[in-house]
């Protein structure tokens, strides 16, 4: 990994590069201003774009939209990204109303998300979720099982149990902690903070996954993912260098053990959020990092 020395990431422990198995997954990048979304209806319209794990709907939608989900196998997330937005979430008994900018988890079940503004909403399912993985802008890529990820195990479930839980964005900087970060039994997310203006070329944070993907929701400005594709003894699975230019709103979906670093260019704020499925134990080992640590256990941790 080459992290700058002030980027908190650089205290990670820096594991040796492991070889693939045989050649690499193929990243994807499904830029929704230039897509037609997956699901439209009078009041709203939806794209939607998977990794092996997780799946993002999108949603644009008028006040009074309500979006529903019945009988969904595990927890979801619900970004509300802007300070404009207010939803209502209701599962089984309970009923929350929230005004943004906030990060909601949805237990397993019964639930609504219903829009009391215009705007927009981003929700982040499992694979479970597989009518909306199905439906996805780029399902053909997992039509295979991609190379060198690890099986999916979930999380224990949260020490109270599931329950609405939500959290405030407005989590001041901390010196030493990465991004803002909540974990749930099955999803992580990193909300970034804004970006304002282009990126320091000096400063680059070229890195690499094992065994997991990451999926980049850009929600604002622009960033261009830089991803370089490991040679192997294989000349097969040898391809060129990506570069691609994805403003907001989109989802790059990148593998495990290619080379990569995302890269702001806009001249407004750019604004980013990481995506993981499972959580990532690296960042969950690192004290004070995920904000809602102490309502969900690691594996091995008693509940």
């Amino acid at each position: 990994m080459a992290y700058d020395a002030a980027d908190p990431r650089s205290s990670l422990g820096a594991g040796a590069q492991k070889a693939a198995a045989k050649g690499y997954g193929l990243a994807s990048y499904v830029k929704f201003y230039e897509t037609d979304p997956q699901v439209v209806d009078e009041s709203s319209r939806t794209w939607l774009a998977r990794g092996a794990y997780f799946v993002v709907a999108y949603t644009e939608a008028k006040a009074g939209t309500i979006l529903t989900r019945q009988g969904q196998a595990d927890e979801y997330m619900v970004l509300v990204p802007d300070a404009e937005g207010k939803i209502e979430v209701t599962a089984g008994d309970e009923r929350l109303a929230v005004s943004g900018p906030w990060v909601v988890i949805v237990p397993p079940g019964d639930s609504e998300i219903a829009l009391a503004a215009e705007g927009r909403v981003v929700r982040i399912f499992s694979h479970l979720a597989a009518d909306l993985a199905a439906m996805s802008a780029n399902a053909s890529i997992y039509e295979f099982a991609h190379p060198n990820l690890d099986d999916y195990a979930s999380w224990p479930a949260p020490k109270n149990g599931y329950a609405i839980r939500a959290y405030s964005l407005d989590v001041e900087p901390t010196p030493g902690r990465f991004g803002r970060i909540w974990r749930s039994s099955n999803l992580m997310v990193n909300y970034s903070y804004p970006r304002p203006g282009p990126r320091d070329v000096t400063k680059m944070s070229p890195h690499t996954h094992e065994g997991f993907e990451q999926g980049s929701l850009v929600l604002g400005g622009s960033f261009v993912h830089h991803v370089r594709y490991p040679w192997t003894t294989d000349m097969r699975y040898w391809r060129n260098d990506e570069h691609d230019i994805c403003a907001g709103p989109s989802l790059a979906v990148i593998p495990p053990l290619l080379i990569h670093t995302s890269q702001q260019v806009g001249r407004e704020i750019n604004q980013l959020v990481d995506i993981f499925g499972p959580p990532r134990f690296d960042f969950s080992q690192m004290e004070g990092w995920v904000l809602n640590s102490e309502e969900y256990p690691m594996p091995g941790e008693s509940a």
